[in-house]
């Protein structure tokens, strides 16, 4: 039992960086309605940024988790620019065609630099034994960033103008726009913030786990998930449900072999969308 535990404490503590992660998909899905399929490709960018920052700068890696947002912000932006400005609006498919395209040219340039061997931050933090298990502070640490992370966003989103010229833009663009609300630069900003926080879940990743370019398609495929448990365009929901994305695979960890999470996770995803069509956190209400 004790063992269930703390697979379950390690679950919580790793369901709060999927969360981090899913929270950037969730808000730019909700206020521009876009699907994002660099998403992947950006998470696993922050890895590598991390990677690289790591081997320059001899500070801790979750001090260097500000650079990665302040880097993933303008790399946003630029791809706003580049490929989702047009495409704004438009159908579904559109902007899934432009995002995928920057993710194929993310993930060939990244594969000539780096090839797909693996590669890990070698970085360790002192864990905390309870009950004859060890809980790694890297897994501790990365939760605590997540949550943090998300609280910062909170402040931003509720307690700042730009912050609610995202949430007026969201609810109604058109009614902002009348309002004076440049919806071009606040649909630009969440572009920035969302892909700021893919890049610095990615990072925390590299912290607990080895990782190649390819890596960001896995935690991808989690954050669509865990999006759609939440309710689509609910960051804050986005973050409960991945941790209890978390929780379920430390549930099952000690009874079945690590292949069958998968299978297990988009089971839940075809059933919450079969029960919960507009998600377990969803805000809003049928007419």
């Amino acid at each position: 039992m004790s063992g269930v535990m703390a697979s379950l404490i390690d679950g919580l503590l790793l369901g709060a960086v999927y969360g981090l992660a899913a929270m950037g998909l969730s808000l730019i899905w909700g206020v521009m309605d876009v699907i994002n399929l660099t998403h992947g490709a950006m998470i696993a960018l922050g890895m590598f940024a991390l990677y690289l920052l790591c081997g320059s700068f001899t500070v801790s890696p979750y001090l260097l988790l500000l650079p990665i947002l302040a880097g993933g912000f303008l790399l946003g932006v630029i791809v706003y620019w580049i490929a989702v400005h047009r495409v704004v609006g438009q159908s579904q498919l559109m902007s899934l065609l432009s995002t995928f395209a920057v993710n194929m040219v993310i993930i060939g340039l990244g594969t000539t630099v780096w090839g797909t061997s693996p590669y890990n931050v070698n970085f360790s933090v002192p864990g905390i034994t309870l009950g004859g298990y060890t809980f790694t502070g890297n897994h501790l640490l990365a939760g605590l960033a997540a949550v943090l992370i998300a609280g910062a966003l909170h402040l931003v989103l509720y307690r700042t103008r730009v912050g609610k010229a995202i949430r007026a833009v969201a609810d109604n663009r058109e009614a902002a726009e009348l309002m004076g609300i440049p919806s071009a630069l606040i649909l630009m900003t969440a572009f920035g913030i969302g892909i700021a926080l893919a890049g610095a879940s990615g990072g925390l990743v590299a912290t607990l786990f080895p990782f190649t370019i390819l890596s960001g398609g896995a935690y991808e495929l989690k954050s669509f998930v865990v999006t759609v448990l939440a309710g689509l365009g609910n960051p804050f929901g986005a973050l409960l449900a991945g941790i209890l994305l978390g929780l379920l695979e430390g549930a099952v960890t000690p009874f079945i072999t690590v292949s069958w999470i998968p299978a297990i996770e988009f089971g839940l995803f075809v059933l919450a969308l079969v029960l919960f069509p507009r998600g377990l956190f969803s805000t809003t209400r049928s007419a």
